[in-house]
């Protein structure tokens, strides 16, 4: 479908249908799943926090502000996988856009989608992207967090929200790399998330990226807005100056609300928190700041680890 035939929307409606994004929540006790078979000679992998954009912008004709508004995030997606050292051979994705009681992770064999993003047009509720889903690393998930002290759960009916399946069908449009996705903690306490991260680290091993989606700015009220540039960007600069630095990293994302703007650029913090996991995992490893773009008028950017 070319942009000229795509079904177009407006300032308005696209404002309320990013407003209207929604946080899926809710679980069901564990299953028994069997557990994960390592993988033999397997490249570490590194850890990644991504933006994942506006609901399903990369799949509409944009119209509130330049058509190529998310062009140059969406490039960068498509290009992440094949900058990895080799072919993960499993996903585990943390998204903005699941909270539950305690850590829990998707257990079906294979992967439903939920069109969680109101206001944008018909044929992006028709988006497909059949990727497996994997009850053996999602059973390892839950072991390595509960070894680490850390109650875990599993769901074997829930879906992947729109903060998985948007930027993976980019990533990796075949679809062929078995995916699960683990929640935030509901309370948001960045300490939880770092230390889940940390419980996870071993799963880099055996084959497995761990991404955290959301996006480095998240004020729904502030995009579109002159005043917002600024602020978005001496946050994105505490950001690039503190994810390299492995000895002070984790006591600064403690305090993230003590940074520059930071309560400005997250009045809720749980596309923030993403990067929390993500960077716990690569614990005295450095990050680096591997995309960076000026979105709907604020800073917005993506850290790899490790």
């Amino acid at each position: 479908m070319s942009d000229e035939d795509q079904p177009t929307i407006g300032r308005r409606d696209a404002m309320a249908g990013l407003a209207g994004l929604v946080l899926a929540a809710g679980c069901e006790p564990a299953a028994e799943s069997r557990p994960v078979r390592q993988a033999e000679n397997s490249m570490r992998q590194p850890t990644l926090y991504i933006p994942h954009g506006g609901g399903p912008c990369f799949f509409m004709a944009w119209r509130m502000g330049p058509p190529d508004t998310w062009a140059k995030m969406a490039a960068w997606l498509r290009s992440m996988v094949n900058e990895l050292p080799e072919r993960p051979k499993a996903l585990l994705v943390v998204s903005a856009h699941w909270e539950a009681a305690q850590p829990t992770v998707t257990e079906g064999e294979g992967a439903t989608l939920l069109y969680d993003y109101s206001g944008f047009p018909p044929h992006t509720y028709e988006l497909t992207w059949p990727a497996k889903g994997d009850p053996g690393l999602a059973a390892r998930t839950r072991e390595l967090l509960e070894g680490a002290g850390i109650a875990a759960a599993g769901d074997p009916e829930r879906g992947l929200d729109h903060g998985v399946f948007i930027p993976l069908k980019l990533s990796v449009p075949e679809a062929d790399i078995p995916t699960v996705q683990l929640s935030l903690v509901r309370g948001l306490d960045p300490a939880t998330h770092l230390a889940m991260g940390k419980a996870l680290a071993p799963l880099r091993d055996e084959g497995v990226l761990i991404v955290g989606s959301g996006m480095s700015y998240h004020d729904m009220r502030g995009f579109g807005r002159d005043a917002s540039l600024p602020v978005s960007q001496r946050f994105d600069r505490w950001l690039a100056e503190t994810m390299p630095d492995s000895e002070g990293r984790e006591a600064a994302l403690e305090r993230w609300e003590d940074a520059p703007e930071g309560r400005a650029c997250h009045p809720r913090e749980e596309h923030l928190l993403p990067l929390m996991v993500a960077a716990g995992a690569a614990e005295g490893e450095p990050g680096e700041r591997v995309f960076g773009d000026q979105v709907m008028g604020v800073e917005v950017s993506a850290y790899r680890f490790g």
